[in-house]
C-alpha cells in the first residue's frame, strides 16, 4: 500500500493514478477537509468564493490536460472595463484601462470542483481525515507511519504537504539528511501569511458601471481585488488579497476596515453586500508552520533536492513548492503528483 501525507491536489491526484493503476492507496488528511490550499466557500446565496488557487493560464498545461481528462470546463477571469487603483492614503482611488494581460481563467463550479472530482474515486477507507501524521519509521521493507489516533504500515509515503510543514511537524526515524530538512525549513509555502476577504452582492453592479471590479491598493486595507462572478452569471463577488498586517485584527475589524475601504471606492452600492467571507491562512497551522524565520515568496520552490527520494526510496515529496515545473501554482502540483505516481508505477 502506498499512503499519501495531505488531501490537496498534488495528494489527491497522485492516489487517482496509483488506484488506476491497480495499486492500493490511503490518503491521510489533518483537516476535516479535503484540499488544501484550494477552498471554495460556498456563502450567501450559495456563491462561490474561492479562499484559496483561483487562476490559471494557457501555458498552464499539466492542468489544463487535467481538467479535461475529467470533463471540468473553465471560463476567463472577467477584467472588461476600468481599474481602481490607490496610489497614496490621502488621496482618492484613480479609475485606469487595464492594460493588455495575458488571459486568466477560472474552474467552472469553483476551484474545489476539482479536488471534489478526484476524490470521487477514493472510499472511506482510503481517504482518512481529521488525523495527522507525526512520524514515520522505517522498519525492515517497510514505513511505519504514526498519527495523532492510528498506526499504519506502507511501502512507500509521498509526503503531499509543504516541505517548512514536513520540516516542523513530522519526525523520521532514521532522521532525514540534514540538507534536505534544512531547505525544507527554507521553503517558502505559497498562502501562508495571505488574507483573502470576500463580499458577496445580490447584482454585479459594477459591470453595469463599465468596470471590472479590479482594485489595486498601496494603502489597503485590501491590495488587491477582482470579480468572482460565477460561470453562469448568476452569483456575484468581489474577492481578494487584504494586507497580512490586519491578521491581528478580529474577523468584524476586517470586515469594517474592508466595507469601508470598498464603499469609499466604489460608493454606496458597495455597502449594500449580502455577506463578507474571510480566511487568514496565517492561523491555519496546516498550512502555516510556526517560524521565526520570514522567507522571500517561492524561496525554494522546485529546487532539485525535492527531485529525490529518501528512506531507501521509498518517501517521496511531492506537493506544489516541490515541483521543478510551475512551483507553488496548481500547475506544479499537477506535475509533481503525475511524475511521482509514473515513477511508483514503474
Amino acid at each position: 500500500m502506498i499512503i499519501i501525507v495531505g488531501a490537496g491536489l498534488s495528494g489527491l491526484l497522485a492516489a487517482y493514478r496509483l488506484k488506476k493503476a491497480s495499486i492500493p492507496v490511503k490518503v491521510i488528511e489533518a483537516r476535516n477537509r479535503i484540499g488544501g490550499r484550494i477552498h471554495t466557500l460556498i456563502s450567501e446565496n450559495k456563491t462561490p468564493v474561492e479562499m484559496g488557487a483561483t487562476w490559471f493560464w494557457k501555458t498552464n498545461q499539466h492542468l489544463i490536460k487535467l481538467l479535461e481528462e475529467l470533463e471540468l470546463s473553465a471560463f476567463e477571469q472577467f477584467m472588461e472595463g476600468s481599474a481602481y487603483v490607490q496610489y497614496f492614503s490621502n488621496s482618492p482611488a484613480q479609475p485606469v484601462d487595464i492594460p493588455p494581460q495575458e488571459t486568466s481563467f477560472r474552474i467552472a463550479g469553483g476551484t474545489s470542483s476539482l479536488i471534489a472530482k478526484l476524490a470521487e474515486h477514493l472510499s472511506s477507507e482510503e481517504l482518512v481525515l481529521g488525523e495527522a501524521v507525526q512520524k514515520v519509521e522505517l522498519h525492515n521493507n517497510s514505513l511505519k507511519i504514526f498519527t495523532t489516533q492510528n498506526e499504519y504500515e506502507a511501502e512507500k509515503v509521498i509526503l503531499a504537504i509543504p516541505p517548512r510543514l514536513v520540516a516542523r511537524s513530522i519526525s523520521f526515524s532514521p532522521e532525514l539528511p540534514t540538507d534536505i530538512t534544512e531547505i525544507a525549513e527554507q521553503t517558502h509555502t505559497w498562502m501562508e501569511d495571505s488574507i483573502k476577504v470576500a463580499l458577496i452582492y445580490k447584482s454585479r453592479f459594477w459591470k453595469k458601471r463599465s468596470l471590472s471590479g479590479t482594485v489595486f491598493s498601496n494603502v489597503g486595507p485590501v491590495t488587491e481585488f477582482y470579480d468572482q462572478t460565477n460561470a453562469k452569471d448568476t452569483h456575484f463577488a468581489l474577492c481578494g488579497f487584504m494586507n497580512s498586517a490586519y491578521q491581528s485584527l478580529s474577523n468584524a475589524e476586517r470586515e469594517e476596515k474592508v466595507v469601508t475601504q470598498m464603499t469609499q471606492i466604489f460608493g454606496e452600492e458597495a455597502a449594500d453586500y449580502l455577506a463578507y467571507e474571510e480566511t487568514v491562512w496565517n492561523e491555519e497551522k496546516y498550512t502555516k508552520a510556526s517560524s521565526d524565520s520570514s522567507l522571500y515568496p517561492h524561496q525554494n520552490n522546485g529546487h532539485s533536492i525535492f527531485q529525490k527520494s529518501f528512506m531507501q526510496q521509498k518517501l517521496f515529496f511531492a506537493n506544489a513548492e516541490t515541483s521543478p515545473q510551475s512551483p507553488g501554482y496548481m500547475d506544479g502540483a499537477v506535475y509533481v503528483a503525475n511524475e511521482i505516481a509514473k515513477t511508483i508505477i514503474g
